[in-house]
């Protein structure tokens, strides 16, 4: 006769759940992903309206000027005819951000590597607060010291750059003036993005896993080779990403700018003479004096700063996209 008893081996019957039903969790989940595809949504709804509210006024300005927009060297939209260009400014803005970055960079990473790597820890702390607090200083405060301090001390420097490396044309000097060039907005800048590319490689370099810079020592490298082999491959994409924050805050930055530059509407590849011009501080110091019509051509060449901006990000992304390695993935 069978037995119609339980075997030992099975298990007992789950308790009955308490609580919360399980639909109030996918209700949780449903409304967690609406609030999150708004949010993406709403940050595209808000850029596509800048870009359509810039490209309007630009297109009011442009089709009105009587100059090449991209290449007049001249900024008059008060004039008759009206006759204003970005050369001036373009140049300006990319030659001082590219200085910056050179300047930058390479000095924030090795920061970054000695305060992951290198410092001890009571000196580590301190020294990490300190260049997350310079992120917090504002512009015009850059800007006024610049103008008191660095201006006057880069004098020196000037003349010593075009007595030693005047050969390369772009450090001589061939006009007489006090340091308000765009070498010294480069500098100015550099030390304003400088605190941003630092903390982001900093907690990047603090992400690499132990493991793979155990190994590493354990196979007999050094210290520079266990940064050259595992820290800088995993770091690459925090790298990229760091200084593309900093070299958005250099193509925008402001007041510090307007403070420091003695702008000029001339182009000269002789970056120790005082002129240039950027985007940014033409705006700030003309916006306030135009015309409607002024505005206009100020929110065209405003128009060319964004779409530079998006440009610049873009190819970062892309870059990080194109070369797995940079993700850290494979580190």
């Amino acid at each position: 006769m069978a037995s119609t008893t339980t075997p030992l081996d099975s298990p007992p019957a789950p308790p009955a759940p308490r609580g919360r039903p399980r639909s109030t969790g996918r209700v949780g989940d449903k409304i967690f992903i609406g609030l999150s595809r708004g949010s993406g949504i709403l940050l595209l709804v808000i850029m596509a309206s800048i870009a359509v509210f810039l490209s309007y006024r630009a297109v009011l300005a442009i089709s009105k000027d009587e100059g090449n927009f991209l290449t007049t060297l001249d900024w008059n939209p008060a004039g008759d005819p009206p006759v204003f260009g970005i050369a001036v400014l373009l140049f300006g803005t990319v030659v001082s951000s590219v200085i910056a970055m050179v300047i930058a960079v390479p000095v924030a990473v090795g920061i970054a590597l000695f305060i992951s790597h290198y410092a001890p820890r009571k000196l580590a702390a301190p020294l990490g607060y300190v260049i997350d607090l310079l992120a917090a200083v504002p512009s015009i405060v850059y800007g006024i010291w610049g103008a008191l301090v660095l201006v006057p001390y880069l004098e020196g420097l000037n003349l010593w750059l075009d007595q030693f490396f005047g050969w390369t044309y772009v450090f001589e000097k061939t006009e007489v003036g006090i340091a308000r060039s765009l070498f010294t907005v480069g500098i100015l800048l550099a030390i304003m993005i400088l605190p941003i590319v630092t903390s982001v490689s900093r907690e990047v370099f603090l992400q690499v896993p132990k493991t793979n810079e155990e190994a590493a020592l354990a196979l007999g490298a050094t210290r520079w080779e266990v940064v050259r082999l595992s820290v800088l491959p995993f770091g690459r994409s925090g790298i990229i990403s760091a200084s593309m924050l900093g070299l958005g805050r250099a193509l925008g930055e402001t007041m510090a700018v307007a403070t420091v530059l003695s702008p000029s509407f001339l182009i000269s590849l002789h970056v120790l003479n005082p002129g240039g011009g950027t985007f940014a501080q033409n705006i700030a110091a003309k916006f306030g004096e135009a015309d409607e019509f002024g505005r206009d051509a100020l929110i065209a060449s405003g128009l060319v700063l964004f779409v530079l901006t998006l440009l610049v990000n873009g190819a970062a992304r892309l870059i990080i996209a194109r070369r797995k390695e940079y993700s850290g993935a494979t580190a």
